[in-house]
């Protein structure tokens, strides 16, 4: 396996790192670097600066609107964004939708569908969780009728993250109640958010804020042209995406950035007198984390060299890095909040020359981040994957 950077990968990381520092808005940077969530617009307007540069879905082909990069230059890319405080552009339409059409979609679907994706004109969300169906999706119950050249969808979605955003969704639906197997006649759906029948009722999360939702779907008409690969072959699908979305649920390079922001401020925190990171039980906490981000680095470049070499997208395996990558991400979390400690108050400036208490922001965070290891798949079912999948257990 080879790890290392070349001279000219090396190059490419450094252009990467100049046109960051020049083109990403300061407010939207502070915004992700202070915790506070991005609105609709800070989303679309990221997403519309990188497609006037080109660089929106390096990871497209290049008759689509891709840079042509290969497998180490968009890792590079997204650990670079990822340090410079850039949002993650939500995945659900350049990643996982996109990923679909390339490989399941019809000319007409990808015509139609991934220009817009492109250049940031539809924000796409994701309708596969249901009240009865989380990590075991299989269990669905949001029916799809056929009549004619349309479906009637029926049912409810929940923990739909983004939904407020959405102009479009694309589901999981049943169209076929009496396959023996559970995975059998299920479909795959995009639907415009806008039709009639559909609503979207927010769900407030312990940390406050409004990130994901219920939707609804009462007689909600579906063009059949919608239907993505075969009906009753969704599960196809399905699988195929969580992999792509399994693959890119950790982000080395903003995890770096907030391991650096917690040394920053263990250094600053005092306990008896002395800075917080003088404390050998919190040294040897926060030591941990440095060697479990290295190591998760690492297995990510793995897979990477791996799929270089091989050109096979990624497989069972992929459910490491989420499993590793959701932990580490809820450890600096609880390693920041006993870093501020219950009664601390440091205060940091923000703009107009006022102050903000750092604790207001961390909390939050601490609680929004004990999704990450339920989303993408829950930990334990990543567990069960792997057991199963690559140890063959």
């Amino acid at each position: 396996m080879d790890l290392s950077y070349s001279t000219e990968e090396q190059a490419f990381r450094n252009e990467v790192r100049t046109w960051l520092a020049g083109n990403l808005p300061a407010d939207i940077r502070d915004k992700v670097t202070q915790y506070k969530h991005l609105s609709r617009d800070d989303y679309m307007r990221w997403h519309k600066i990188l497609a006037a540069k080109g660089w929106a879905v390096p990871h497209w082909p290049t008759e689509w609107g891709g840079t042509g990069w290969d497998i180490t230059q968009r890792y590079i890319f997204d650990g670079e964004s990822g340090l410079a405080g850039a949002p993650a552009l939500p995945s659900f339409g350049p990643q996982m939708c996109a990923a679909v059409l390339l490989r399941f979609g019809t000319d007409a679907q990808k015509n139609r569908f991934l220009p817009r994706i492109r250049d940031g004109e539809d924000f796409w969300v994701q309708g596969y969780s249901e009240p009865g169906a989380g990590s075991d999706l299989a269990a669905l119950k949001t029916r799809a009728e056929r009549h004619g050249d349309h479906y009637l969808v029926n049912g409810q979605k929940i923990w739909t993250t983004l939904a407020h955003y959405g102009d479009w969704i694309f589901c999981l639906v049943r169209t076929d109640t009496s396959a023996e197997k559970r995975q059998e006649g299920i479909s795959f759906l995009l639907i415009d958010m806008k039709t009639p029948g559909i609503t979207v009722r927010p769900l407030i999360l312990m940390d406050g804020s409004h990130e994901v939702n219920e939707v609804f779907f009462e007689d909600v008409k579906v063009p059949v042209e919608n239907l993505v690969h075969e009906e009753n072959k969704g599960w196809t699908v399905a699988k195929y995406l969580l992999g792509h979305e399994r693959l890119g649920s950790a982000s080395v390079g903003g995890l770096q950035r907030e391991l650096a922001a917690l040394r920053a401020l263990a250094g600053r925190e005092l306990k008896n007198g002395r800075p917080l990171i003088e404390d050998p039980r919190f040294r040897d906490r926060l030591s941990h984390i440095e060697i479990d981000l290295a190591a998760q680095e690492l297995m990510g470049m793995r897979f990477l060299d791996k799929m270089r070499k091989t050109g096979q997208p990624p497989g069972a395996d992929v459910s490491m890095l989420k499993l590793r990558g959701s932990e580490i991400q809820q450890a600096i979390t609880e390693l920041m909040m006993q870093a501020v400690g219950p009664n601390a108050q440091p205060f940091v400036a923000i703009e107009g020359g006022a102050v903000d208490p750092l604790q207001s922001r961390l909390s939050p965070r601490y609680f929004n981040y004990r999704k990450a290891s339920i989303y993408a798949g829950s930990n334990e079912i990543q567990r069960n994957i792997i057991a199963k999948m690559t140890l063959g257990l």
